[in-house]
């Protein structure tokens, strides 16, 4: 029997995916598959780097990279074409869970283009530059891979069958190929903060610098600022008028000192390689390149000669070799992205879409964490004069690191006078403050919202280099103006002077009135006084000054008015030639050679021994006495001004920088600080009352200032007058006052009562002394009484660390090596008090122990001769003669020769009678001395001064 019924016949299947979409669905699948293999192998590259903490990336990686975007575009129109097409044939058919699944592909295959072209960055077209964006896009452009794999096979699940044999085949040659590479690379992974190789040593010493491969950098690598200034604008015009673009022969003063140099080694050695001493710091680019040693380098035309210090040059520094200073450092030759010296448009393009698509490696390569560290700074700012240089001996040249590092601002100096809310870590908390930038590196970086970048200006007090720079035309004067003032504007507040009081008679002993301000006394026609002016140092991290403290010059300008008319007058200029007054108090080095002339034409072979060296330490002070009369017939009010001033350089060394001896000195002047003061005249009848401006240093700060000003005056000569300021602080409350009497006390040797009862005082005030000032004296004061136990267990207290005043501020005294010799001494001096055979054995353990703390030292400043000298008498105590010999030598080598400069100082104080008068002990300047640079001829002159 048959069904009447006609039956229906079903319509013809359509394929979803017809012969035209086959063949676009394999261009992505191909391509897919190809970004799969190139994916696995980026992302094992990095997440090993990240689980070893080292480098892998490698020029193979970047072009891998290159890659990965270019297939990337590549894949961008064909799946986008066929995901619309698809969904176009197949969004009516039946399988509605199919076509949800390919929705939710398609969706996620749009968001994982997304977020390639957000991390792509693509100038012109989308930039995104915020962190947290950035991190979001990443993640989920890791992640939404493995997405689009799972639903492509919950898409084919509910459709045709998968041939999964195609999918595991390309799963396993991805797996394969970046297993391989992977096992390649970590053979030899980017290693930083390794020292270079010793072959380099021929070519760069006396310099201490190195390169990774021992051989030289062709200057193309390291001379390439305009590549970098395609990304950092902003970075790049603050550096162009700094000290370290114009630190080479595009620097006048220094083409001057460093030909004098050159020219004493090739007349001494037949070679210029001794000047090689100051190439690792200032010629990097003819340094590495190996054209320095060249004795015919044309030092002015050469186009390495204006190289500076480079963008690349710093920035490819991989390692600080030591502490030492010197150049101590090791730079390799940096991996660029593909195409990064191309000449050609669209190959420079893709260079700068490479490094912005993905920056860290960038990152990476030029900015390491010694960057951010002390020590690196230091490799080029810590210097010493080796032997090779001047046929002498080893002597320490300008130092701007262990100050600092030994300084309350580092927060590991032991015996600062004050320390700060919180340390400063390194010395770009001051001197690379952040700027407003639109550069691609910018970033916010506080509250204020703004993008912002790292000034490379360095501002400091430099505005020497940077006029004179303007002036040979290597930069503008639009230039150089804004560096002067941002040096201008950065040394608001660093100094203080304070016309702290007066003595009567003319002498450091005579009566004392202070603190002046707000009352002061008047003064009586035809009497002689003395004010006390204090030199403080308040934002300043390392000595001041430093740098080239023999050229730079620093001095107090002093000025005393009756009424308007000058009557007294140091630190004035003459105005032939810009020079200062040599009477004037200057807060710099006087230099000799030996010979006892006046190293002043930067002549650094010659240097052998400083006359004076007024220079003042980060939270100290010194003292300027000014001696003056008042006019027998003075009817008005006196008037005192002080002001602190810079310029760098003195009218000397331009006249040796020029070759003209009539030259004009007429580079900036800083005015660092300034005070006045106004007396009235005993019996003088004047037309309105004397008014001061109102002092706002805390009292008791004004008396520690003087106190320490005194304390620290050469040979002990006013440690009676510090006494008396000290008790007047602690008589304020204040427990700097008992602390700073121990400091007097200790240097005078009074340590069987006043020492330990100023001690006591400190630490039971309230509130206390902080405690690990408190340890450090008291440790002090139990070795000079042989207290060995208590010392020691002193000194280890402030290795330990752990002060209840110190919580979130940053400090660590474990890293100042005066305090670790002091252990070590200490320890070794205490072992030698273990005599006989049956503490042999306690004994040994403690000599043991003392080498510990002592090498620790060293390994904090290899250079600090106490820390040699006491491991020689611990290896000679235990019979090890050999390193006993090696810490003797080097003792020898790094300790001052104390007796070498005796005829070069006689010589000198002949010669220089001005300088002779600034190095005395105590030191007293005539502000009415005949003679005096901007003293009126008909001034008034005492009769001891005609």
């Amino acid at each position: 029997m048959t069904d009447s019924t006609p039956s229906r016949s079903r319509p013809a299947y359509v394929p979803a995916v017809g012969p035209r979409l086959s063949k676009l669905l394999a261009v992505v699948f191909g391509l897919f598959a190809l970004l799969s293999v190139n994916a696995v192998y980026l992302v094992a590259i990095r997440a090993v780097g990240w689980w070893r903490g080292e480098s892998y990336e490698n020029l193979f990686y970047l072009y891998m990279f290159l890659a990965h975007l270019v297939l990337g575009a590549i894949i961008v129109i064909p799946v986008i074409v066929f995901g619309f097409a698809h969904m176009k044939k197949a969004r009516t058919r039946r399988n509605k869970r199919a076509v949800r699944v390919g929705y939710g592909l398609f969706g996620a295959a749009i968001l994982l283009l997304i977020t390639g072209i957000v991390l792509t960055r693509i100038e012109g077209v989308l930039v995104v530059k915020d962190p947290a964006v950035r991190s979001v896009s990443y993640w989920a452009h890791v992640i939404l891979p493995l997405a689009c794999a799972w639903l492509f096979v919950l898409h084919r699940l509910a459709g045709k069958k998968i041939n999964w044999k195609v999918g595991m085949r390309w799963t396993a040659v991805a797996g394969a190929f970046a297993g391989l590479m992977v096992i390649l690379q970590v053979q030899d992974p980017r290693k930083w903060n390794e020292v270079g190789n010793e072959a380099g040593v021929q070519y760069f010493f006396p310099s201490l610098a190195r390169t990774v491969s021992g051989d030289f950098i062709p200057e193309h690598i390291l001379q390439n600022d305009g590549y970098c200034r395609k990304c950092h604008e902003d970075v790049h015009e603050s550096w162009i008028a700094s000290a370290h673009h114009l630190s080479s022969f595009n620097n006048e003063p220094y083409l001057a000192a460093v030909k004098g140099t050159r020219d004493f080694s090739m007349a001494r050695d037949g070679n210029v390689n001794a000047s090689r001493f100051c190439a690792g710091c200032h010629d990097l680019v003819p340094f590495f390149s190996g054209k320095f040693s060249d004795p015919d380098y044309d030092m002015r035309n050469d186009p390495t000669a204006i190289a500076g210090i480079t963008c690349t040059a710093c920035h490819a520094i991989s390692a600080i070799n030591s502490p030492r200073g010197n150049a101590d450092y090791t730079i390799d030759t940096p991996i660029h992205y593909p195409f990064a010296f191309s000449d050609n448009g669209m190959l420079s393009w893709i260079n700068e879409q490479l490094v912005k698509a993905k920056p860290d490696f960038h990152k990476k390569t030029f900015l390491k964490p010694i960057h951010k560290t002390t020590e690196f700074c230091g490799t080029c700012h810590k210097v010493h004069l080796p032997e090779e240089l001047n046929g002498y001996k080893w002597l320490r040249g300008q130092n701007h690191q262990d100050p600092f590092l030994l300084s309350g601002v580092s927060g590991h100096g032991i015996s600062s006078f004050y320390y700060p809310p919180k340390a400063e870590e390194n010395c770009n908390g001051c001197h690379m403050p952040t700027m407003p930038s639109e550069d691609f590196s910018a970033r916010v970086r506080d509250d204020s919202g703004i993008t912002k970048t790292l000034d490379h200006l360095f501002p400091s007090a430099n505005t020497a280099v940077p006029t004179i720079a303007a002036e040979a035309g290597l930069i503008t004067t639009a230039q150089a103006e804004s560096a002067v003032e941002a040096h201008r504007a950065f040394n608001e507040g660093v100094m203080r002077l304070d016309i702290f009081g007066i003595r009567e008679g003319g002498s450091v002993s005579g009566p004392l009135t202070a603190p002046l301000r707000p009352e002061v006394p008047a003064l009586e026609p035809g009497k002689t006084y003395l004010a006390e002016v204090v030199v403080r140092t308040v934002k300043m991290g390392h000595m001041f000054t430093q740098g080239t403290s023999d050229s730079n010059e620093v001095w107090v300008s002093a000025i005393a008015r009756e009424g308007e008319e000058i009557v007294g007058r140091s630190g004035g200029m003459r105005d032939v030639d810009g020079s200062v007054d040599p009477y004037s108090h200057f807060i710099n080095s006087f230099v000799l050679d030996r010979n006892g002339f006046h190293i002043n034409e930067r002549n650094a072979e010659d240097i052998f021994t400083p006359l004076y060296n007024h220079q003042i330490p980060p939270g100290a002070a010194d003292v300027v006495h000014y001696r003056f009369t008042v006019p027998p017939d003075a009817s008005e009010s006196f008037t005192l001004d002080v002001a602190l001033r810079y310029r760098k350089f003195n009218a000397h060394y331009m006249q040796f920088v020029t070759g003209d001896k009539d030259h004009r000195n007429d580079l900036p002047i800083l005015e660092l600080a300034q005070d006045s003061i106004t007396f009235p005249i005993a019996g003088a009848r004047t037309s309105s009352p004397v008014a001061n401006a109102e002092v706002t240093i805390p009292l008791w700060q004004r008396w520690n200032d003087y106190g320490i000003a005194l304390l620290r005056k050469s040979g002990g000569r006013q440690l009676r007058q510090a006494e008396e300021a000290f008790q007047r602080v602690e008589e304020l409350g204040r427990p700097d006052g008992p602390l700073n009497l121990a400091r007097v006390y200790l240097a005078e040797g009074r340590i069987g009562k006043e020492a330990p009862d100023a001690l006591r005082r400190a630490r039971d005030f309230d509130p206390p002394a902080n405690e690990w000032s408190v340890l450090w004296f008291t440790g002090n004061l139990n070795k000079q009484n042989g207290n060995l136990d208590e010392a020691i267990a002193n000194y280890r207290q402030i290795v330990d660390g752990g002060f209840a005043q110190a919580v979130g501020r940053g400090f660590d005294f474990s890293k100042d090596w005066r305090v670790l010799t002091e252990l070590g001494e200490t320890i070794y001096q205490r072992a030698r008090q273990e005599r006989g055979e049956k503490n042999a054995a306690a004994r040994e353990a403690m000599l043991r122990e003392s080498i510990e703390w002592l090498e620790k030292a060293l390994e904090l400043d290899p250079e600090y001769a106490a820390a040699h000298y006491n491991l020689q008498l611990v290896y000679e105590e235990l019979g090890d003669d050999e390193n006993s010999r090696i810490h003797a030598a080097a003792h020898e080598k790094y300790r001052v020769d104390d007796n070498a400069g005796d005829v070069a100082i006689a010589e000198a104080r002949r010669r220089y009678p001005a300088a002779n008068l600034a190095a005395e002990a105590v030191v007293i300047y005539e502000l009415q001395r005949d003679g005096a640079y901007e003293l009126p001829r008909d001034a008034y002159i005492p009769e001891s001064d005609q």
